[in-house]
């Protein structure tokens, strides 16, 4: 599914991204201070980033989504579709890994994104859309409040292995 965002006078193309965006996909992970240890997007890619990309491909809950502007990837989300017993089985949306192109944040361009994804929330009829953010990320967290979200909850991890 396309679906375009007016952008300062440009079309923010967002789609389901195909196996052949992975690349671009995998260096917008990496483009990130705090995920540079944990990502690796050297070619040709490992061979885990296309088993997951196959998974969320497969799963009608999942969607890894390309942010396409001017035929370039210049951001990427997943968003997941979780039902619950609680809110009398309501679903909720999850966004989740959010990035975009380093050289064009601050352009409003992760607005037009969460927005969009606020909206095929609400089109699912999801009672509540989430996601979590880096606690050291405090420009994010104030980016998030401006477009409504409110820091309710307190998020823990657990790692499991490297």
């Amino acid at each position: 599914m396309l679906k375009q965002v007016q952008h300062d006078g440009n079309k923010l193309a967002m789609r389901d991204a195909t196996h052949a965006d992975l690349p671009a996909i995998v260096q917008l992970l990496w483009d990130d201070e705090t995920a540079r240890l944990r990502e690796d997007p050297s070619e040709p890619l490992d061979p885990r980033y296309i088993a997951a990309f196959e998974a969320i491909d497969r799963d009608p809950n999942q969607r890894l989504i390309a942010a396409e502007l001017d035929g370039r990837i210049v951001g990427t989300m997943q968003l997941s579709f979780l039902p619950g017993l609680s809110f009398r089985g309501s679903w909720r949306g999850l966004i989740e890994a959010v990035r975009i192109a380093s050289d064009l944040r601050g352009q409003r361009l992760g607005e037009a994104m969460i927005l969009w994804a606020v909206e095929q929330c609400r089109a699912r009829d999801c009672k509540l859309v989430q996601l979590t953010s880096t606690a050291t990320r405090t420009a994010a967290h104030r980016f998030y409040a401006r477009l409504g979200f409110v820091q309710s909850h307190v998020g823990m991890k657990l790692h499991l292995r490297d």
